[in-house]
C-alpha cells in the first residue's frame, strides 16, 4: 500500500503521468460489452482504466499522479496542419460516454487531471515530464502512444504496454535498442518512415532501415535536407520533393508541452472514488475502493 506522505522517502519518489485515452481505449476493446453500470449504461472501459490505474499507483508508488485527455469536441493542431492524420478512427458512443466520466473518477481519487483544447493528452504529459525535470524529480509516463519514447531521458522513464496487459519499461537505451535513434531523434524517424496508426506516410521510398541509417550518419531532418543534391541523389531528390510535408510530419510527432503545471504532492482520496463508482452502480470497483480507503 502507498506510503504515508510527507515523509523524505515520499518526496523522492517519482511522479506518474498517463495518456487516460490511451488505457481507456485498450480497455473498452479488451474488456467484455456486458459490464454495465447505472441506466444500463457501458462500464468496462472505466472499471478497466480504473484497475489499470490502481495497478499503477500501487506498483509505483508516486508522490502525484496526472492523467492527460485528448479534447475530441475541437480539432487538434495537428488535425488542422494534416487533415488525413488519425482520420480513419470512429469511436464509439459507448466509449465516448465513459471517457466523459472518467476524469471525474480520477479526480475523486484526489489525482489530477490535463487537458488543453488543440492539443492531445501527450502534450500535456510532456508539458508535466518537462516541470518535474526541471524541478530535479523524475518521471513514468504511461502511454500507449509510441510518440512518448521521444520522452525517454535519463530520470524519465515510459511506462508502454505490452502482450498481457504488462508494461515495459522504456528508457533511452530501450529507444535506440527498438528504432536504433535517440529520443530526440524520434521525430524525425517519424516523420522519414511514416506513422500509419496515426496516417502518416513518411517520406516516399524511405522505410525504417534507411531512416535510421540516415539519422544516424546525418542527425535530423533540417540536416538531411541541407545536403548537397550530388549526396544520395534519389533519397535528396525524394525529400526535396517532399520537404514541406515532411517538416509538417515532424511537427506533427514531435510533443508540445502545454496546459499544466507541476502537479503537488496531494492526498489521495479513495472513499470519495468509491462513492462515484458507487453512485453508477460499478459496486465491485466500490469495494476495491472501499479496501484501498481503509488501507
Amino acid at each position: 500500500m502507498p506510503a504515508s506522505r510527507g515523509t523524505a522517502s515520499f518526496r523522492q519518489r517519482p511522479l506518474l503521468v498517463i495518456d487516460g485515452d490511451s488505457f481507456a481505449h485498450r480497455s473498452y476493446h479488451a474488456l467484455p460489452k456486458s459490464i454495465r453500470r447505472a441506466d444500463d449504461k457501458a462500464g468496462g472501459a472505466i472499471v478497466g482504466f480504473a484497475n489499470t490505474l490502481l495497478r499503477l499507483y500501487e506498483t509505483e508508488q508516486p508522490r502525484a499522479v496526472l492523467v492527460g485527455w485528448d479534447t475530441l469536441t475541437v480539432p487538434n493542431f495537428r488535425q488542422l496542419l494534416y487533415p488525413p492524420y488519425q482520420s480513419g478512427r470512429q469511436f464509439d458512443a459507448d466509449l465516448i460516454d465513459q471517457l466523459a466520466v472518467l476524469p471525474e473518477l480520477v479526480a475523486a481519487c484526489g489525482f489530477a487531471n490535463a487537458k488543453a483544447p488543440g492539443f492531445e493528452a501527450d502534450d500535456c504529459l510532456a508539458a508535466a515530464a518537462a516541470h518535474e525535470e526541471s524541478a530535479g524529480g523524475t518521471v513514468l509516463v504511461a502511454s500507449g502512444d509510441r510518440d512518448s519514447f521521444q520522452l525517454a531521458s535519463p530520470v524519465t522513464t515510459i511506462l508502454y504496454p505490452v502482450k498481457g496487459g504488462a508494461l515495459e519499461r522504456i528508457g533511452p537505451e530501450e529507444v535506440h535498442q527498438r528504432y536504433g535513434v535517440a529520443p530526440r531523434q524520434v521525430p524525425d524517424f517519424i516523420a522519414l518512415r511514416g506513422d500509419p496508426s496515426d496516417g502518416l506516410p513518411g517520406a516516399k521510398g524511405i522505410g525504417e532501415k534507411t531512416a535510421r541509417e540516415l539519422l544516424n550518419e546525418h542527425d535530423s531532418l533540417d540536416a538531411l535536407l541541407a545536403l548537397p543534391m550530388s549526396l544520395r541523389p534519389r533519397v535528396r531528390q525524394s525529400l526535396t520533393d517532399q520537404a514541406q510535408e515532411l517538416r509538417a510530419f515532424r511537427q506533427i510527432a514531435t510533443l508540445q508541452p502545454t496546459g499544466v503545471e507541476r502537479p503537488p504532492d496531494a492526498p489521495t482520496d479513495f472513499q470519495s472514488a468509491a462513492a462515484a463508482a458507487r453512485k453508477r452502480s460499478m459496486n465491485r470497483l466500490a469495494e476495491r475502493l472501499d479496501a484501498w480507503a481503509k488501507a
